[in-house]
């Protein structure tokens, strides 16, 4: 159950003329009032004799009693009580009795012999009301209603449970403002799916990832066709911006301009440059660029390796480092996905925005993010929008699958991590995130895993029998349940390829497992694959590699201290220093 308090308004009359009004909203079915400060006051809906200004003056009776200069300029308190979708119907008893406990918990009519204001709550739907209130008290006072918001949300979560409806995760005040209901209704009014915030805040986001400037993100926020005003002090100085769609007019004809803060707490102007300005790094690994050098600088299947090696390196960040940082990590994980689901092919593209939307409320905590730390992800971010979309195939598609894999363990991580600081809300969203990544790894990897499997499946006998010796050698606690999976075969190609390559397989099986948990995983030799291909330099796209497993070098050769030796010690990067 979600209330949702508004801003404050100024006329009684244009909100009851709304919450009364049929025709316009397919919701707006049968409005009445189902409870009210008095329990007699006039119902529009019901009673043909009482009309909204009889009831609009009623409420309003105190304000106007006021000397005109002590009346408060915005004297209209509104909330709207919504059910979850799979909750049953309430009653009208049931709604009339919720409304008197919001109003009362909000301090509108605390109740026990208490003067409160006036009040009346209207249904108009199914599975939600509104309630309408007037700040100004009987004895002409104005109400204790600080933090009515914060408030009605505690009482919602007892409510909830009295009555056996969806237990909403309890929040922690880091969560982006909702859509009203009147944005809802003007975006049906408009075929859009979504409302102009909800849109806004996305474009907003995108531009943000891997920016590093004021500059750069004012560019992408003009280049996605976005309205931008900004603020400046009298010196200059930049202090704000707000945006707009330029379709999204109000009833002037001029557009709806919504500042940073109101889309997301962290998409303010100055919360934003923490993600650029962030210092107190230096015994972090810096950003491994290597990979979109060696794949082909600024290209896309470059940009996607640099963000699977970006988030190996988070997860052990999340799971072991302080507070501080894994916040800044897990921040920029929702950079990266942000940047991914902008630069994926269609057939991935749906999934990734969702699940980057779905993040969005991971991404935030009361945890102050230690910024500097995040570096390497958020390079990647930018590493990703520069190397612009990938093609979904060849070795564009192959290196998609490798980085979602990935970021499908980080995202996991930051879920666990949230579940162990009772960030509720956070870590639900993390979990959704994991589930929609999942689907979206299954549609890009299909294609280059399958020609593995088909490359597998035509190694000899004696080079298989070769190969789980290899297996069992690396994880006798693993290998029999790699054995059993259809993907042995598709990881079988990929240690011949390693072998080929001139890297110790056992070392290098044993190195991609290293604190690494692979429980959440739905097929463990799949992860296995992407973890050994990138650790090894090997093509993500196997497509016309010899069958004898020669692999095909990277444009420019790596030194060769950086290959696996047969000790393990290193693979191509090393792991943090302070998580050894």
């Amino acid at each position: 159950m979600i209330p949702s308090v508004n801003n404050k308004g100024l006329r009684t009359i244009g909100l009851l003329k709304y919450l009364y009004e049929t025709g316009k909203f397919e919701d707006h079915t049968d409005p009445h009032l189902v409870a009210s400060f008095d329990g007699m006051s006039p119902d529009p809906g019901r009673d043909p004799n009482a009309t909204l200004t009889d009831l609009q003056q009623l409420l309003d009776q105190p304000v106007m009693a006021l000397a005109e200069h002590a009346r408060p300029a915005k004297h209209v308190w509104h909330t709207s009580v919504r059910a979850d979708p799979g909750d049953r119907i309430l009653s009208d008893e049931e709604w009339a009795d919720i409304a008197r406990r919001i109003v009362a918990a909000t301090g509108i009519d605390p109740g026990d012999g208490q003067p409160g204001c006036r009040w009346a709550a209207v249904r108009h739907a199914d599975d939600h009301i509104h309630i309408v209130a007037t700040l100004v008290t009987e004895d002409g006072r104005r109400p204790d209603d600080y933090r009515s918001g914060t408030r009605a949300q505690a009482e919602a979560r007892l409510i909830e449970k009295e009555l056996g409806l969806h237990q909403v995760a309890p929040g922690d005040g880091t969560a982006a403002q909702r859509p009203t209901s009147a944005e809802r209704h003007k975006a049906e009014r408009q075929g859009r799916e979504r409302t102009a915030r909800e849109e806004l805040r996305e474009t907003v986001r995108r531009a943000v990832a891997g920016a590093s400037s004021d500059e750069e993100f004012f560019d992408r926020l003009a280049a996605a066709g976005i309205l931008i005003r900004t603020r400046a002090a009298p010196s200059g100085d930049l202090l704000g911006y707000k945006v707009a769609l330029s379709d999204d007019l109000n009833k002037d004809g001029e557009p709806v301009f919504y500042p940073g803060a109101r889309l997301a707490p962290d998409l303010s102007l100055p919360r934003i440059r923490e993600r650029w300005s962030g210092k107190g790094a230096e015994d972090d690994p810096a950003p491994r660029q290597e990979d979109a050098v060696r794949w082909g600088p600024g290209s896309p299947s470059g940009a996607r390796r640099e963000t699977a090696s970006a988030a190996w390196q988070a997860v052990l960040l999340v799971e072991l480092g302080d507070d501080a940082v894994a916040a800044a990590h897990i921040a920029a994980a929702g950079e990266v996905l942000d940047a991914l689901a902008k630069t994926s092919a269609a057939h991935t593209r749906r999934e990734l925005r969702d699940a980057a939307m779905v993040f969005e409320r991971a991404s935030r905590s009361q945890v102050r993010a230690a910024r500097g730390h995040d570096r390497a992800l958020r390079q990647a971010a930018r590493e990703l929008v520069r190397g612009g979309t990938a093609l979904g195939r060849g070795e564009d598609g192959a290196t998609t699958a490798m980085a979602i894999d990935m970021l499908f363990f980080l995202i996991t991580a930051a879920a666990h991590w949230h579940a162990k600081k009772g960030h509720a809300q956070q870590a639900e969203a993390a979990v959704r995130s994991a589930e929609l990544l999942r689907t979206a790894y299954r549609a890009a990897a299909a294609q280059p895993l399958g020609v593995l499997y088909q490359r597998g499946r035509r190694l000899s006998r004696p080079m298989l029998q070769r190969q789980s010796m290899v297996l069992r050698e690396a994880l006798p606690g693993l290998a029999e349940q790699i054995l059993a999976e259809s993907g042995w075969y598709a990881l079988a190609a990929t240690i011949t390829d390693a072998e080929a390559a001139g890297h110790a397989p056992a070392a290098l099986l044993a190195h991609a497992v290293e604190r690494r948990e692979l429980d959440t995983a739905d097929s463990v030799s799949d992860v296995l694959v992407w973890r050994l291909r990138r650790l090894a330099d090997l093509p993500a796209d196997a497509t016309g590699m010899p069958e004898n497993g020669t692999a095909r070098r990277p444009t420019t050769a790596r030194p060769a201290a950086a290959r696996t030796t047969a000790s393990g010690r290193r693979f191509g990067e090393e792991a943090p220093a302070n998580t050894r």
